[in-house]
């Protein structure tokens, strides 16, 4: 009898761990798709097209403002329609992103068709990862249940920014030898392999009650998507300019800063995955969000590549659980029966941070310096400390729960 109270708890993690595994392991080798380019695509498009820093910003941006305008739609089809069929969809999508990136390569004689082109594949992307990302969490928590929703946004966590971290070293690997033109093969190959692993995968029924409009969810999940879109600048900046930074200060590629980056984040959730659900999610947030903070200052004041190393791996390890402290106070503020748009709203903040991330800081990057950049992070990760306190303070009704 002794040992019932924990071997519950132990058999449930099993469960939600097995029951999430397909969705994981699709979404790791899926975000690969962006995790590969995310170190090269800079560099191709400032000195290969001859872009500026400002170019750069919009050019990495846009698949977020692509996602942004998709989600409502993304997350429509995952509560009506199915949420592995909006995965399978946004795998495809990715699929095609990539032969838009092997066809801008036809126009490198004219930098600006090119970049018109690989512009409409940063598009297709964004849609691409609106679906596969809305649709992963709209499945995940029906399978384990919404008292499991810190878990889900931890597993499907851990396979974005792991895509990430992975992705990036891998990417400059393939663009040393092979250029862009082995990116955008990699970028259709991947989700090819990503469709196998959840094409038998078990769905969950798509939802048969009246949804709640999406202005409505929207409503309801707006101040911790706000946190969320005011802590994701942090993650904005690493992932647009950090590469940059390294060619400024002569350190070398920045691939493993990406690594350090994702390596902390994957740590913190592999460790602290069940304090959103257990403690709430405002005080994880308002814990993670200082330590984020203290990330991006260390990069900004950084005189040693190796500071920055340090700085990144702070900076993922405090944006490792902000993300699932707000959401989980999202999805107990959400009406059960339109969780998938609610995800869609939930994440439509991230893409408006790193959306409105990217322009502004090539504009600061190049008003200033690049390294100011992080400084402009800092602030505004830090101005997320007084929304998380607001939902410590103001839980979430019964009814919305």
């Amino acid at each position: 009898m002794t040992n019932s109270p924990s071997a519950a708890p132990s058999t449930a993690e099993h469960n939600v761990f097995l029951k999430m595994l397909p969705i994981t392991l699709a979404v790791f080798v899926g975000f690969l798709t962006i995790g590969l380019p995310l170190p090269v695509l800079p560099l191709h498009l400032h000195y290969t097209l001859g872009m500026s820093n400002l170019v750069v910003g919009i050019a990495i941006g846009c698949q977020f403002g692509a996602a942004l305008l998709s989600r409502a739609w993304a997350g429509g089809l995952a509560d009506t329609r199915g949420a592995k069929r909006a995965v399978v969809m946004g795998l495809m999508i990715a699929a095609i992103s990539g032969a838009v990136y092997l066809a801008s390569l036809a126009f490198i004689a004219t930098p600006a068709a090119s970049l018109g082109v690989l512009l409409l594949g940063r598009v297709l992307l964004g849609c691409g990862e609106s679906l596969i990302i809305t649709g992963a969490l709209s499945w995940g928590i029906g399978l384990v249940g919404p008292q499991n929703a810190g878990k889900v946004m931890a597993w499907v966590g851990i396979a974005m920014y792991g895509a990430y971290a992975t992705g990036a070293p891998v990417g400059t690997l393939i663009y040393g030898p092979y250029g862009f033109f082995g990116i955008a093969v990699a970028t259709i190959m991947v989700p090819l392999l990503a469709l196998a692993i959840v094409a038998t995968a078990r769905p969950v029924a798509a939802s048969t009650v009246r949804r709640v409009p999406f202005y409505k969810v929207l409503g309801k999940v707006w101040v911790p998507g706000f946190g969320l879109f005011l802590c994701s600048s942090g993650f904005g900046v690493i992932t647009t300019f950090i590469a940059l930074l390294f060619a400024a200060e002569n350190w070398g590629s920045a691939s493993l800063a990406f690594t350090a980056f994702g390596a902390a984040f994957i740590g913190a959730r592999l460790l602290f995955a069940h304090l959103p659900d257990k403690i709430g999610g405002g005080k994880v947030a308002l814990v993670c969000v200082l330590i984020e903070t203290a990330g991006l200052l260390l990069i900004w004041q950084a005189g040693h590549v190796f500071a920055a190393y340090v700085g990144a791996a702070l900076t993922g390890f405090g944006y490792s659980l902000a993300f699932p402290g707000f959401g989980v106070e999202a999805v107990r503020r959400a009406p059960p029966q339109s969780r998938g748009v609610a995800m869609g709203a939930f994440m439509a903040f991230l893409d408006i941070s790193l959306g409105i991330t990217g322009p502004t800081a090539g504009a600061i990057a190049s008003a200033a310096s690049v390294s100011t950049v992080y400084l402009a992070g800092a602030l505004a990760v830090a101005l997320s400390t007084v929304i998380a306190v607001y939902l410590m303070v103001n839980p979430p009704r019964a009814a919305a729960s």
